[in-house]
């Protein structure tokens, strides 16, 4: 696309804000600016708005929105790309600005597409009357993927298969929306949108309000008691769960946020299990069944037994659990066969004899290659077209025929010629623009606008705004987060009073007893232990890093260079680097290579990786802390010196002493909360023994050990005011093993595990229960029985390396115990 002179600005548009540049692209249709130059009318108050705040206070808006995405740990995942696995999420400044009348409008369309496509999914699950009297190519059912055999026949709890729809829309230079693509299989975005809402408005509270800007609370609302009424009847409570491929999944932050913002568990496929034809969820205390299952798995992986077996993203049973009533899924299982392109061109007559009426959305002009007429067209006149795979999944890459060479084009069409079936063409349209903040200008990109439908038995609800995203070029036709687009919150304005309802000060009219600290899945509970696990690990690494680091620091005294000897002996004895090996070689690698075992980059990633699998369980602020946490130790080092290095050190300290005080004072005290606080515990005892173990062994020969273990386990401060003199073993040993006041002692962390141990729910069936609180409390035992009162260093460097090895056996023991009775189900559905 080029530019050429536009018609003459609006002077109105000329102030503060760089508005007099902005330029439509010829022949297109912008959204912001008519033809004549002029300001739309419901684009007016926005632009006002705009120009009293400025460029420089756009900048800082601007800083404020990424500072903020960074805070929530907004991201899209992008597969195959290893340069931005987690892509932060992009924000455009300015929003995608609709009026009432034209939500309207769409609003009437989308409500009779929603009820359109249900009626053609009955009838293709169902009798299939469409294809028998021609209304459908047989081809067009037979030859999709997304049509479910072993659907055939279902009637889904409720009735339908698709309650919740995205509709992605398109506008010409024409001005009139068209339909591009359905989704309705899983369609993602909606926590996006909300995501965009409350970041915008937060940086922009009195344009918001100026511009009478409808609010998406109500709708989501909406969502969850529709949800709730989907249940199988007689459940008056039902226990819904929102299904999740995972982390990795390109959209999980908005699985996590919407999970978390409606009030339902975040789950994956392996929280599940099916029995007697019922789904359960299995939590700590047992299987729970669940009702609803709201879905952001694609329905080929849902269930192995009957679908894809080559995937363990679904639950083994779920069909037949479906299938016979007893679960209701949302969407339905099959709901994708609509998805397909190559349904469009058959939509308007359907529409007719479904409906007996027009169709109000037409779909963008679409022809599908498996019928002769429109192959012939297509291989008379490629370069008119663009051709698209019919049946693929997810995104569907346009081929644009007249940008390929001769050849490239010609294998195209051979290969179309193959599968006519499996290919679709289109007109090439081009799209509307809408004006972008790039670089400190507005700037016009093509624009793409997901709306989102609800239907239920009650009717069909619209959501008055929706996902927009613009192309990340002025070039971009292809408009996706794929391929960098930017997202838009998107401004219905209304005619009326805005609605002041919000899920987030919901007021509350029924009084229920709170429940107990039950429901987590036994998945979270697990990640949860070992979250607390590697943030216990990777604070005792820094300590033991920082400690060593000092050292390298200073006037050089014998002192100085006995206890660095005695640290690299340390490192070596727990692990931390090679015997072989020297610090000159080893620091740079633990302090900044993420391929390292037992790096500080290594172990963060293992947090965040059990952090983001209970993401739904930690609050915004945690979040906000984790990202600070993986901010500071990937900040890039200009340089490996000692003193930045100490510099980084010292402020991860702070951030994981913020995480734990975090945890300590803000976390509800459930079961969630126990198993990170005996991860914690844990291995913050089997790090006390190891070093023990080590430090006992090197104070025979070399007892500056001492000063730098009391430092690593933060009691040097407790040891002067203990003892008024140098460090001796003896008394070191006893504060860090037996002193019951030392938080750092090893006495103190089993006082703490026995005391969540006895919170612990119990199993009266499993072989297992109650043995946690049984091993804690021989490992208490074992302490008790130890004298240190009278005990000399020669006996103590003789003895207790090897206690100490027993003891850290006990401990690994105390954990494979809990696993096996608590992460696996395994034994109990034996009985």
């Amino acid at each position: 696309m080029t530019a050429t002179a536009s018609p003459a600005v609006n002077p109105s548009l000329n102030g503060l804000l760089p508005l007099q540049d902005y330029r439509p692209l010829p022949g297109t249709f912008d959204e912001m600016m008519a033809p004549d130059g002029s300001v739309r009318p419901h684009w007016e108050k926005l632009v006002a708005a705009l120009q009293q705040v400025g460029p420089t206070e756009m900048k800082a808006r601007g800083d404020s929105v990424q500072r903020l995405l960074g805070d929530h740990g907004v991201t899209y995942n992008i597969y195959n790309d290893g340069a931005a696995t987690h892509r932060p999420w992009a924000l455009d400044l300015v929003p995608f600005v609709v009026s009432a009348q034209e939500m309207q409008t769409v609003s009437e369309g989308l409500k009779q597409r929603s009820l359109l496509l249900h009626l053609i999914m009955t009838d293709l699950y169902g009798p299939q009357r469409l294809v028998k009297e021609g209304w459908i190519p047989p081809a067009l059912l037979h030859a999709n993927p997304g049509f479910l055999r072993v659907v055939h026949g279902i009637t889904p709890p409720g009735g339908r298969f698709v309650s919740t729809m995205g509709t992605d829309l398109v506008r010409g230079a024409d001005g009139a929306w068209r339909v591009l693509i359905d989704r309705t299989q899983a369609p993602s975005g909606k926590g996006y949108t909300l995501e965009n809402r409350i970041l915008l408005s937060t940086v922009f509270p009195q344009e918001f309000k100026t511009c009478s800007v409808q609010r998406l609370a109500a709708f989501y609302d909406r969502e969850r008691e529709s949800l709730r009424s989907m249940a199988p009847a007689g459940q008056r409570q039902p226990t819904i769960v929102l299904l999740t491929p995972g982390p990795l999944n390109e959209t999980y932050f908005e699985h996590a946020f919407k999970a978390r913002y409606l009030g339902f568990p975040l789950v994956e496929g392996n929280d599940l299990t099916v029995r007697g034809q019922h789904l359960h969820l299995k939590t700590l205390e047992g299987l729970r069944r669940v009702d609803v299952v709201v879905r952001r798995v694609d329905d080929l992986f849902c269930d192995p037994l009957e679908l894809r077996s080559d995937t363990f993203l679904g639950v083994p049973g779920l069909m037949e659990a479906w299938r016979a009533g007893n679960v209701s899924i949302v969407n339905g299982l099959g709901a994708g066969l609509v998805e397909t392109p190559a349904l469009h061109p058959f939509l308007p007559g359907l529409c007719k004899h479904l409906l007996q009426q027009q169709l109000k959305l037409p779909c963008l002009p679409t022809w599908w290659c498996g019928q002769p007429q429109q192959l012939k067209m297509l291989a008379a006149d490629p370069s008119r077209w663009v051709v698209k795979q019919a049946f693929a999944y997810g995104q569907r890459t346009p081929i644009f025929l007249d940008q390929l060479t001769a050849a490239a084009q010609r294998q195209v069409l051979l290969q179309i010629e193959r599968e006519p079936h499996a290919w679709v063409a289109q007109e090439r349209l081009q799209l509307s623009t809408a004006p972008t903040w790039v670089e400190g200008k507005l700037v016009p990109r093509s624009l793409v606008w997901r709306a989102f439908t609800l239907a239920d038995e009650s009717g069909c609800t619209v959501m008055p705004g929706g996902l927009t995203r613009v192309a990340p070029s002025q070039e971009g036709w292809s408009v996706t987060m794929q391929s960098g687009g930017i997202s838009k919150d998107t401004w219905v304005i209304t005619d009326g009073p805005v609605d002041s309802f919000s899920l987030l000060n919901e007021q509350v009219t029924v009084i229920r007893p709170a429940r107990p600290p039950s429901g987590v899945p036994s998945r979270v509970a697990d990640h949860l232990f070992w979250l607390g696990r590697y943030a216990e690990r990777l604070e005792q690494t820094v300590r033991v890093l920082r400690t060593i680091l000092l050292r390298m620091t200073g006037e050089g005294s014998q002192q100085q260079t006995s206890e660095l000897q005695a640290c690299t002996q340390l490192l070596q004895g727990i692990k931390l680097i090679k015997p072989s090996a020297t610090l000159a070689t080893e620091l740079p690698a633990l302090l900044t290579d993420p391929k390292r075992e037992g790096s500080l980059p290594e172990l963060l990633g293992r947090l965040r990786f059990n952090a983001s699998s209970a993401r739904d369980r930690l609050s915004d602020d945690t979040w906000r802390l984790f990202n600070r946490l993986a901010a500071d130790l990937t900040r890039p080092q200009t340089s490996l010196a000692v003193s930045k290095s100490l510099e980084l050190l010292d402020t991860l300290i702070l951030d994981l002493a913020a995480f734990s005080g975090m945890m300590l004072e803000n976390m509800t005290r459930g079961h969630g909360w126990r198993f990170l606080e005996i991860g914690r515990r844990l291995e913050r005892s089997l790090t006390l023994l190891s070093l023990l173990k080590s430090s006992i062994g090197i104070s025979a020969h070399n007892d500056a050990i001492l000063t730098p273990l009391l430092e690593i386990c933060d009691s040097s401060m407790t040891y002067r005011r203990l003892h008024f003199a140098r460090p001796t073993l003896v008394p070191t040993v006893d504060l860090l093993l037996l002193n019951p006041i030392n938080p750092r002692s090893v006495v103190w962390q089993l006082h703490a595990l026995a005391r969540q141990a006895n919170e612990l729910p119990v199993d009266q069936r499993s072989a297992l229960a109650g043995s946690e609180k049984a091993m804690t409390d021989r490992l208490l035992s074992e302490l008790a029985s130890l004298n240190l009162n009278s005990a000399s260093e020669p006996w103590a460097q003789h003895a207790l390396p090897d206690w100490c090895q027993q003891r850290l056996d006990d401990v690994e023991e105390l954990s494979g115990g809990l696993t096996e009775h608590y992460f696996s189900h395994a034994k109990r559905l034996e009985h």
